[in-house]
């Protein structure tokens, strides 16, 4: 597939390429994205071009992994997302916000907007958020997208070589008022 980009009242969602490689191998120094996410700990510029010039590329063209850097409309690198394909209809959603950008709702916004996209494009029909235990602040950007928490999966991610317990949210078309493509029956309770 071809990137797209997708825009909301303040921000950009564009892919990203060899003219962003500065900025993401500045932002992903934070030593929180280091810990929060699977980024390599320590995060080197080969890390960044390796991102930016191979890994973004070659999962919009074959369709497995849509990634957008999140930029402020003046070009600043707010933040990152990416949804990959899990299976037929399922996609799993990550991101991180850079340092300075964090607690302004940009993350929650360019969640929200890569959802619809999603559902509205891709015939996604769940779109999975996963964070590591105690990763609130992507529980927070989870929660305020509408994402449904639906528990813990003990080791369940490998971060760093380390299996660690996670949380797992879904979201659905029908939490966006949006249609599925295909029927949903939910479980229902026994009376």
């Amino acid at each position: 597939m071809e990137p797209v980009t997708l825009t909301t009242d303040r921000l950009l969602l564009r892919t990203v390429g060899p003219q962003d490689t500065d900025a993401v191998y500045a932002a992903a120094q934070d030593p929180d994205i280091q810990r929060w996410t699977t980024l390599p700990s320590p995060y080197h510029r080969e890390h960044a071009e390796s991102f930016t010039e191979q890994l973004v590329p070659d999962g919009w063209a074959d369709s497995s992994m849509f990634t957008f850097g999140v930029f402020l409309p003046e070009g600043e690198l707010v933040g990152m997302l990416s949804l990959t394909m899990r299976s037929l209809g399922s996609a799993e959603i990550g991101f991180w916000a850079a340092k300075e950008h964090r607690g302004n709702g940009y993350t929650t916004e360019a969640a929200l907007t890569a959802s619809r996209w999603a559902f509205t494009q891709l015939a996604v029909d769940r779109v999975e958020w996963r964070a590591e235990v105690g990763n609130t602040a992507s529980r927070a950007v989870a929660e305020h997208t509408g994402f449904t928490i639906e528990g813990t999966l003990r080791s369940a991610v490998s971060n760093k070589g380390v299996r660690r317990d996670c949380w797992v949210g879904s979201l659905l078309p029908s939490d966006l008022n949006l249609p599925s493509t295909a029927p949903y029956l939910p479980a229902r309770s026994s009376p």
